[in-house]
């Protein structure tokens, strides 16, 4: 009865929907596109045996990435579907992928959308990555007996609880579940409470804690440091920030740069929407400020990252990192990458989507919270001033994300107990 409700709102809200792409569409034009991949009525979908991978965005798309290569080789008759919501997540699996793989944006929620898509193909497998679950979907998939698999599985406290209100239409939902591979303990023991069979959950770890730098990464980082920081300045990396989190960044760059002269910062919004807009403002601050896509001079005092897929490359060239979506309540975003590169890694105190990774760098010395521009700011200095002190902390948030590795084998071992 509630998932008969949820449908009803949802059929009602469409119209709601299609304004909100519009209104996206303002800033990013993706959004005008495709419509029809979204109701299932467009669309390449492959014949087949078919693995169906679901990653919602950008992060979820880099975390899949590894893993969708492995199920390449181990699956050679298989062709992989991969399934995003947004076009940023679109252009990182097109970009990384290409042709190797199939792709369409997630259709909506909906049964007669549903009902066309599984017409056209038959999938052997759905891996949907980290907590991106829809009702409806995992009903269509329980009907055809295509079993579901949430990869890389992580649910926080707070998200716990939205699930728990909506009881009534969440427990039936991850009933259907057939395996849960938790990234760490506390999520397991929460999939666990809203209704996940004990007998279907399996902690693998962090699949982001596999990540590999491969040579061409380490020499491309490389090159970018000798780029932006050919008189031996130092890189302050701020990444995948968030609308809030720019100006307390820069307020925190201007107090340290009267401590620090050669420090210069490397700002990157986490959604390309608000490229134009955090440019504006550093320039507004009175800033020398260039963008990636269109640098005209050598020298800056911020550069504003506006290009996609090199962010990994970028933490290689910085000298110390600050992740976002950590100073707003956004929950934070993938500070493994940082370690893996032995950078000391910044966050704000909103880290509640990463909390025992979090909790394990704090720990080990490799990671500091701030919780405003005077934190920041003093941090930063710190930081700048002593690359001892850059090595020690790098040191030990890399020894963290090499501890913690492994968690890819074990997915890959649940993956097969299921094709």
């Amino acid at each position: 009865m509630m998932r008969a409700f949820y449908t009803l709102f949802l059929y009602l809200a469409l119209p709601v929907i299609a304004l909100r792409l519009l209104w996206r569409a303002r800033l990013a034009p993706a959004y005008r596109r495709r419509w029809g991949e979204r109701f299932a009525l467009t669309g390449e979908l492959p014949a087949g045996p078919v693995i169906w991978v679901h990653a919602v965005s950008v992060g979820e798309t880099l975390a899949a990435l590894d893993m969708i290569r492995a199920l390449q080789t181990r699956y050679p008759d298989h062709r992989v579907l991969v399934t995003t919501t947004t076009p940023t997540g679109s252009e990182r699996v097109q970009s990384a992928l290409g042709t190797t793989v199939s792709h369409v944006y997630l259709p909506y929620d909906l049964p007669d959308c549903w009902w066309r898509f599984f017409s056209r193909v038959q999938p052997a497998l759905l891996i949907v990555m980290e907590t991106e679950l829809w009702p409806n979907l995992l009903a269509a998939c329980a009907a055809r007996q295509v079993p579901v698999l949430l990869a890389n599985a992580r649910l926080s406290a707070r998200s716990a609880a939205g699930y728990e209100r909506l009881g009534g239409l969440t427990r039936p939902m991850v009933a259907r579940l057939s395996k849960v591979a938790a990234q760490q303990a506390p999520d397991a023991e929460r999939f666990r409470a809203l209704g996940v069979a004990p007998e279907k959950i399996t902690i693998t770890g962090s699949i982001k804690f596999d990540l590999t730098l491969t040579e061409a990464q380490r020499r491309a980082a490389a090159v970018l440091r000798q780029d932006w920081a050919p008189r031996d300045e130092i890189l302050w990396l701020a990444a995948s920030t968030h609308q809030g989190e720019d100006e307390i960044i820069l307020a925190a760059f201007a107090k340290a740069r009267t401590q620090c002269p050669a420090l210069r910062l490397i700002l990157v919004p986490r959604h390309p929407e608000r490229f134009d807009r955090v440019t504006a403002l550093c320039e507004a601050a009175g800033w020398h400020t260039q963008r990636r896509s269109r640098r005209t001079e050598a020298s800056f005092d911020v550069l504003v990252g506006d290009t996609m897929g090199e962010l990994l490359i970028f933490f290689g060239a910085a000298h110390l990192c600050f992740v976002g979506g950590s100073l707003v309540p956004t929950g934070g975003h993938n500070m493994i990458e940082p370690a893996a590169w032995a950078r000391p890694v910044l966050c704000g105190p909103h880290l509640f989507n990463f909390a025992e990774v979090s909790r394990l760098m704090i720990d080990a010395g490799g990671l500091q919270t701030v919780s405003d521009a005077d934190a920041m700011a003093e941090a930063v200095v710190a930081l700048a001033g002593s690359e001892a002190h850059r090595a020690r902390m790098g040191l030990a948030a890399q020894a963290v994300a090499e501890a913690n590795r492994g968690a890819l084998a074990r997915l890959l071992a649940e993956i097969d107990q299921l094709v």
